[in-house]
């Protein structure tokens, strides 16, 4: 019983009710409307009938006198379905015609009346029946009524009342079944949804709520409830990771960092060897800072706030100050750098993230390409391209450096990632990292892409600002 008042609380069943109420009110609106005016189109029917009969008997009346008159009455009142007639001399008493008896005054009134009559064939004791005369009062005083029997009339009236009160009858009770069948399988797949929920809710992140295949209303919302809970589980997992590797990665120089002091306040003979320890406890420091900046700033990206903070700005231009900051870091490694951007890429976004995205980019690109540009003894180039394409606005980085394969390039954007090529070189494996963080942020994407030989990371970001897409799995690539 309780599963069935469930039932009937449903919105589902709610609805139907409302649209069976709709519909029923409507349908006998319909039928209503149709019997009346059958009964109307009966009656004017009749009317004119009536009008021509009274017609014609004048006609004949005016033509031979009361006699004539009472010969064709007669006549017609014989014939089998013939209409009511009966003719009166100024005392009522009948003179010719088939109806039998009339209330009382029925003939006084002329012109057209709802009258009870009774046939001279039937006996007194019979019922009377309803017919619809026009009474018409001839010269000398004689009465002429004419009139048609509303038996058929009452009749097809009453078959289509019949018919409306069967057919309200049917559409209720199939559409009360139709609403008990749709609200039971609404209500099945919402407490399927509510069950994986409660799944959901007890830590198990791997519950997807289940999708009939029809492609309605509620398969919308499961499939776009799914994509959420694929971005909060990829978000959890990505939460369990970047502590892990924190853990992980930050222990070790912290270690490092308490053993020099341990071992400055052990063995240090002097001011010189305090002095050398506290340079090497800042250096230490600095690049612990500049990994916690990373990853607040990766934060930051992937919330959202720093969109409180776009504005329009020339992409193009920001990619030559870049340019400017690390050429002569480039010209250190035996590299040249050169940037592309001859003309103005306007975009909306943040452009101090942009600015750190594209340094970052530019800053592994030196680390990897200019080892490689020493050993062979010639020189290597990274160029910086700003370039818009259609809709699209394309600020890449290419090296000749060692690249990375592509089995490896989708791994390589997760945080900490760093593959074996990159063991030898500084870094905290963040750089590309926030790079794809920054990319998603404005709404497109970072790709890395074959530079045969070497490397081009591409972010691609739209001209105007758009929603972040969120993929079910973060493809950020961490700087190696």
């Amino acid at each position: 019983m309780a599963a069935l008042g469930k039932l009937f609380r449903t919105t589902a069943f709610k609805l139907t009710l409302v649209y069976l109420t709709v519909f029923a009110l409507f349908a006998v609106f319909l039928l209503g409307y149709f019997a009346l005016n059958t009964k109307r189109l009966f009656t004017e029917q009749v009317t004119e009938v009536v009008d021509a009969e009274i017609t014609g008997l004048v006609d004949h009346f005016n033509a031979g006198g009361i006699r004539r008159l009472t010969l064709i009455v007669e006549a017609r009142s014989r014939r089998p379905g013939s209409s009511l007639y009966l003719v009166t001399t100024p005392g009522a008493d009948g003179l010719a015609g088939n109806v039998g008896s009339l209330p009382t005054g029925a003939l006084e009134k002329q012109g057209w009346t709802e009258t009870l009559y009774r046939r001279i064939e039937e006996s007194d004791s019979s019922d009377l029946h309803r017919a619809l005369a026009r009474v018409y009062h001839l010269p000398g005083g004689f009465k002429l009524l004419v009139g048609r029997d509303l038996e058929e009339r009452d009749r097809l009236y009453q078959v289509v009342l019949d018919a409306g009160k069967w057919s309200a009858a049917v559409v209720i009770v199939l559409g009360l079944i139709g609403g008990f069948f749709v609200a039971r399988r609404v209500l099945r797949r919402v407490d399927a949804m509510t069950e994986t929920t409660r799944t959901i809710m007890g830590g198990d992140l791997s519950g997807r709520l289940p999708m009939g295949g029809s492609g309605d209303e509620l398969d919308r919302l499961a499939h776009n409830l799914n994509e959420m809970l694929d971005r909060i589980e990829a978000l959890m997992r990505g939460l369990k990771e970047v502590s892990d590797n924190i853990a992980h990665d930050l222990k070790t120089p912290l270690t490092r960092l308490r053993n020099r002091a341990e071992e400055a306040l052990r063995t240090a003979g002097g001011e010189e060897h305090y002095r050398a320890a506290l340079e090497a406890t800042i250096e230490e420091s600095d690049s612990l800072i500049k990994t916690f900046n990373a990853l607040l700033m990766i934060a930051r990206a992937e919330s959202g706030q720093a969109r409180e903070n776009m504005i329009d700005f020339d992409a193009a231009e920001a990619a030559r100050s870049v340019g400017e900051l690390y050429e002569p870091l480039a010209e250190e490694q035996g590299l040249s750098l050169s940037v592309d951007a001859p003309e103005e890429v306007p975009m909306h976004g943040n452009r101090e993230l942009i600015s750190q995205a594209l340094a970052n980019l530019v800053d592994n690109a030196i680390k990897y390409a200019g080892p490689v540009a020493k050993a062979n003894g010639t020189p290597s180039s990274v160029v910086v391209t700003a370039r818009t394409d259609g809709d699209a606005i394309l600020l890449s980085v290419g090296d000749r450096g060692p690249g990375i394969a592509e089995a490896d390039r989708g791994r390589a954007v997760e945080r900490f990632v760093r593959l074996e090529k990159s063991r030898s070189v500084p870094g905290s494996g963040l750089g590309l990292s926030l790079a794809s963080a920054v990319a998603r942020l404005h709404g497109g994407e970072l790709r890395l892409e074959d530079n045969a030989p070497g490397l081009r990371a591409v972010l691609v970001l739209p001209r105007a600002l758009q929603p972040a897409t969120v993929p079910a799995e973060p493809e950020n690539t961490a700087a190696p």
